[in-house]
């Protein structure tokens, strides 16, 4: 008997989970595919930046990774185009056929068009190099703070106050305030700004989270702009709407999403962001043996609304396509998608943070940061433990 033969496009939280799933069928032989060489933790993007982790501890090697399993193989590609009717991936000038394929490719940064001068101003945070370059920045403000005499505002700029924006801006700011025993009163005249066209911080969260992490942002000194539209950006100034343009130091913006979907097809549906519009049962248009998950899919749940794309929604959808594939390799139907949020954590700064599980458990401070690291080391800790056998088994086996 043939092995059927799995695609997954994208090495993000989404894709490395439905493998993960996936291995457990038999006669499956599966591919990730990913133009990257790492998966990148973007959940814990906010330690990064602020400098309090370090490269390794957001990127995992995909190779290794996928040598931890004896039934995946990885390509470093970028996926030029689909052909969704004769089910082949074409990189290039190679193609591969597959039975079954999850498009699990993401999303970057957009940088909305319609503000003049944004993208070539502004950070971004979804790739490993903005945010390597975003880092980089913000450690040279800090240096140049300490070497420098002040004599005018350092103001840094986040546009977008949703979890990204929120959990970036709350640990600069601690991090700066932990700096003032060696700037001294320097600190001061580096000022954060968060600004969002929406009329609250978290648009669309719980009130509960809402009010304790304006609170939280308030005592760490960030000038909070709600219903406030960033206008345009040149090399000196922010422009806003209804206020006067605000001079800065960097920018970042996260404020928007556009999905990475590959290829030229137009077979399928997309929205203005560039997401697929899947179908209740995550399928793409007609095609019942391609999936889409994650960022780079506009995902209802069963009263129709747009579920938030985060880590969590990109797994809980990983882990509905493997058993959607399980029941289609037996031609039997599977319900549709639903899903809701299990639990919220934001990390604000420092040992803080807030969070809610299950909508009502709420907690804060040091024993919600706990909660939050402890789920993040998980994590980190099963990626770590499959590289490690991965490792292991390329020496084994030797150089291929």
């Amino acid at each position: 008997m043939e092995n059927n033969k799995v695609i997954v496009i994208g090495g993000g939280y989404g894709g490395l989970c439905a493998i993960e799933h996936l291995t457990t069928h038999p006669n499956t032989d599966i591919t990730l595919i990913d133009k990257n060489p790492y998966h990148y933790l973007q959940t814990e993007l906010y330690g990064y930046i602020a400098g309090k982790i370090n490269i390794d501890d957001i990127a995992i090697d995909l190779q290794h990774w996928s040598h931890g399993f004896t039934n995946v193989n990885f390509l470093q590609k970028e996926v030029t185009d689909i052909d969704f009717d004769t089910q082949s991936i074409v990189m290039g000038e190679e193609n591969i056929s597959y039975d079954y394929l999850i498009i699990a490719t993401g999303a970057r940064t957009h940088f909305f068009s319609f503000i003049n001068g944004l993208e070539q101003h502004a950070h971004g945070i979804k790739t490993l190099h903005r945010a390597y370059e975003f880092r980089r920045t913000f450690e040279n403000t800090i240096y140049h703070t300490l070497e420098d005499e002040i004599t005018s505002p350092i103001n840094i700029v986040i546009g977008g106050a949703g979890l990204s924006g929120v959990e970036i801006a709350a640990e600069m700011a601690h991090v700066i305030q932990s700096y003032s025993k060696t700037i001294g009163t320097k600190t001061t005249m580096i000022q954060i700004y968060l600004i969002d066209a929406a009329e609250t911080i978290l648009p669309g969260m719980d009130a509960y989270l809402i009010k304790q992490t304006y609170k939280r942002l308030n005592n760490l000194n960030i000038i909070m702009l709600t219903d406030t539209k960033i206008v345009e950006v040149d090399e000196t100034y922010i422009y806003l709407s209804e206020k006067d343009a605000l001079a800065y130091a960097f920018v970042v913006f996260t404020g928007g999403i556009m999905a990475q979907t590959p290829g030229k097809s137009n077979a399928v549906e997309k929205n203005r962001f560039n997401q697929y519009l899947p179908t209740d049962t995550l399928n793409i248009g007609e095609y019942e043996t391609v999936f889409a998950i994650g960022d780079c899919a506009e995902i209802h749940d069963k009263h129709g609304d747009i579920l938030a794309p985060t880590a969590q929604l990109a797994e809980k959808s990983a882990i509905y396509v493997d058993k959607a594939i399980k029941l289609h390799r037996k031609k039997e139907k599977v319900a549709a998608f639903n899903t809701s949020t299990k639990g919220v954590f934001i990390a604000l700064g420092g040992r803080y943070a807030v969070g809610q599980i299950y909508h009502y458990i709420k907690v804060k401070g040091y024993g919600a940061y706990l909660l939050k690291k402890t789920l993040a080391s998980l994590y980190y800790l099963g990626l770590k433990l499959r590289i490690n056998t991965g490792f292991k088994n390329r020496i084994r086996e030797g150089p291929t």
